[in-house]
């Protein structure tokens, strides 16, 4: 009897302490998760098709024409195949002021399309007077669809636009290191801009 009374105590003991243990409401912090995201080197290789335009791009990125039944000669996609990403390419030909005026208001349009998803949109302008290449950057933060969206001109008869776009729901905290990975190559890319005539 005495060693079921014990039995008995013990077991309660454990049952309180069990009870007790599960009822804590104190939070636990838990540590910040990343993924492991393998970057290659910075390489880049010239742009020199039989477009208007030249430019450096990474030679981890592929250049493949645009295949939208829309497209237009000079119409590329630049590939990030290890982000699932890809920069939309798109170039056109200015034939008149009032041509120039659309294409400018609509890039900053479908820039500040995503506003309802975007934290911020920081402008910042592109001037090579040297190169004649005039533009703006929108940096987009936030789980917008477009990280970075830019056009360039000369204010003439040329117009190139880009736009970066990943190919999954944007989930900004998650795709932050690969889009400041990115941001790097279109600096670049857009440093190294210039006009063949």
């Amino acid at each position: 009897m005495h060693n079921m009374s014990r039995n008995l105590l013990i077991y309660f003991a454990v049952l309180m302490a069990v009870l007790v243990g599960c009822t804590s409401t104190t939070p636990t912090p838990k540590p910040r998760g990343y993924f492991n995201i393998k970057f290659p080197e910075k390489k880049y290789q010239k742009y020199a098709g039989s477009c208007p335009f030249t430019f450096d791009y990474p030679v981890y990125a592929n250049m493949n024409p645009d295949s939208d039944k829309n497209a237009q000669p000079c119409w590329n996609n630049l590939v990030f195949p290890q982000f699932n990403g890809r920069l939309h390419l798109t170039y056109h030909q200015i034939h008149s002021p009032q041509e120039f005026s659309k294409l400018v208001e609509y890039a900053r349009e479908l820039a500040f399309k995503h506003t309802i998803k975007a934290n911020a949109i920081d402008q910042k302008l592109v001037n090579f007077p040297d190169r004649k290449v005039y533009g703006i950057y929108y940096a987009i933060d936030g789980n917008a669809a477009s990280s970075v969206q830019f056009f360039l001109t000369d204010s003439a008869k040329n117009y190139f636009r880009g736009a970066l776009y990943f190919n999954e729901r944007p989930q900004y905290d998650s795709i932050q290191p690969v889009v400041n990975f990115i941001k790097k190559d279109i600096d670049v890319m857009i440093n190294s801009f210039r006009w063949k005539n």
